[in-house]
């Protein structure tokens, strides 16, 4: 397989992904992502502004995250987010500490 094809099935694969998160499994929350996978919608967010600013294109967390949610955090948070347990929270802080890094 050529670079070129093979970036194309790359980006045809993350564009899914991005579809399946933000359209069709909205229900799946981002504390819940990150406990079982290592990883959410904001790393995902994330991933995307590194490789932007990696290129030279400035872009800060926030446009990055409205370029991957179609939509501002706020409007997310309002119409998909719901209100996280103690325990989802308390497994939230290991698995970023794990993944992510202090902060």
């Amino acid at each position: 397989m050529d670079d070129q094809t093979r970036i194309e099935l790359e980006a045809a694969a993350f564009r899914r992904l991005r579809q399946h998160l933000m359209e069709d499994r909205t229900d799946v929350q981002n504390i819940d992502m990150m406990n079982l996978a290592g990883f959410c919608r904001n790393c995902l967010s994330r991933w995307y502004q590194e490789a932007a600013n990696a290129r030279g294109i400035e872009m800060g967390k926030d446009e990055a995250r409205e370029i991957f949610y179609g939509m501002t955090m706020a409007e997310w948070k309002a119409n998909h987010q719901t209100d996280a347990s103690a325990g989802q929270q308390e497994a939230f802080k290991e698995s970023f500490a794990k993944n992510v890094g202090e902060s």
